[in-house]
């Protein structure tokens, strides 16, 4: 090759260079920040009625974290990753119009993203029912919760002031430590899963999303999983699983921030659980998967984001009478008694119990990629079923994001009953299980915003 040939191709290849740039540069800008919210003192646990006192000691910090986000076309996005089992309506309200008011976002456009650590602390009103606490620890809860608002509003102000050019890719993976806990007896797993016996719908997909910084290495992951983060039982606060998943990623990619977007995995456990050692396993297993996909090709994303957000109203079926909960109040189990104080004295404040509630639908589409965010507790079979009629290869199903208020059975669980389909409406302080057409209705709710979303200019 001749001197002038040489420069020549060099000369195009700046020129390449120079357009690859200032594309990256007019595209995606994306900050991230977080705050550890580790309560600072003992304090009672989320998730399981059983625990009989506060916590005692911490195995690793808990975070909120948050990805800034603004797209090709200017607009901004919020998403915030939340190491608690859950947070209230209300609760969610408070910070997301706090969000709106100082970032100028609308609602469309803020997800608050709980990973449902059973390890966590009880945060605002959130299970509240379910736990037998004095005084003094409903005190120190509120304490907390003032401490979690604003460390959630300040890890999201703090991403925003962080904004630089980024890169968005996003691919899929596989694990498959979760296994559907309403069709196999936990202690029978290990044979069954020798055998290749295992019953019932699983959703083993791991859909991540990369955010590469500037400098073109992992500055944000964001990753899902449809499993319960229900390894530990015991006092020492912990992100379980999702909690070493983010830790060991964070190892393996020092410049990037690791964030965990549940799915739905409500009636999914991991198996098997119980020790400290089992959830890091998993954790790693986890980390891993969402190393290879990091590390092998993933579709870029390149197009505006597109997000809309309603809430719908979802039915109780028969409502309990007044004397009905009256005669629950008096009775000898805790968490019917419970529930029945609280409901009472809805029916003193209001007059009556609500038919309905306002159930939370979430819709971001980018490209090709469909991502649905559902409230509550979603089981198995709604991933499933968006994913066969939507798409599997570009569709990414969440839940327990924005409001934490229930299990979000489907129709199978909810005529099958047990603990997901009408128990645990006891333990969350609801007044009945859902009505019959709950899945139909939220189904509908996703098909209309993205259908509001594909007539978009």
């Amino acid at each position: 090759m001749t001197r002038m040939a040489r420069l020549a191709l060099l000369a195009g290849l700046l020129i390449v260079l120079g357009h690859c740039e200032a594309g990256f540069a007019a595209g995606w800008k994306g900050g991230t920040a977080r705050v550890a919210i580790t309560p600072k003192s003992p304090v009672w646990m989320a998730g399981y009625g059983a625990r009989s006192r506060v916590s005692e000691g911490v195995e690793h910090d808990l975070w909120a974290k948050a990805l800034a986000l603004v797209d090709p076309a200017g607009k901004k996005a919020l998403l915030v990753t939340l190491d608690v089992c859950g947070i209230d309506r209300a609760l969610s309200i408070e910070l997301r119009e706090a969000i709106e008011r100082e970032q100028g976002l609308t609602r469309d456009r803020i997800v608050l993203a709980c990973s449902h650590t059973h390890s966590g602390p009880v945060v605002g009103e959130n299970l509240i029912t379910m736990y037998r606490i004095d005084a003094a620890q409903r005190d120190a809860i509120k304490a907390y919760t003032a401490f979690f608002v604003k460390s959630v509003l300040r890890v999201s102000t703090e991403a925003f002031s962080k904004l630089e050019p980024v890169e968005l890719a996003w691919e899929s993976g596989r694990a498959d430590f979760a296994v559907n806990r309403r069709e196999n007896k936990e202690n029978e797993v290990p044979a069954l899963r020798a055998q290749g016996q295992l019953k019932g719908p699983v959703d083993h997909d791991v859909p991540v999303l990369r955010i590469n910084g500037a400098d073109h290495k992992p500055k944000g992951i964001v990753f899902g999983y449809a499993c319960h983060c229900t390894v530990l039982d015991e006092y020492k606060l912990c992100g379980d699983y999702a909690g070493f998943t983010q830790v060991d990623l964070e190892e393996r990619f020092p410049s990037a921030q690791a964030m965990f977007v549940a799915g739905c995995g409500a009636d999914q456990n991991p198996v098997p659980r119980r020790s400290l050692e089992l959830a890091k396993s998993h954790g790693k297993q986890l980390a891993e998967e969402v190393g290879r996909v990091i590390a092998a090709p993933m579709r870029r994303i390149d197009d505006p984001l597109k997000s809309a957000y309603e809430e719908i109203p979802l039915r109780f079926d028969t409502l309990p009478t007044r004397e009905q909960v009256e005669l629950d109040a008096s009775s000898k189990d805790f968490y019917l008694a419970s529930r029945a104080r609280k409901l009472l004295k809805t029916f003193n404040d209001e007059g009556g119990l609500a038919s309905t509630y306002p159930y939370p639908v979430q819709v971001w589409k980018v490209g090709e990629l469909t991502w649905i965010l559902l409230g509550g507790e979603v089981v198995v079979d709604y991933s499933l079923r968006l994913k066969r009629n939507l798409g599997s290869s570009h569709t990414w199903v969440s839940g327990y994001c924005n409001d934490v208020m229930a299990y979000i059975p489907s129709r199978r669980v909810l005529k099958e009953g047990g603990y997901e389909g009408e128990v645990a409406m006891i333990y969350y302080g609801l007044p009945a299980r859902w009505a019959e057409e709950v899945e139909e209705k939220v189904v509908e709710s996703v098909y209309r915003l993205l259908g509001s979303l594909a007539r978009e200019k």
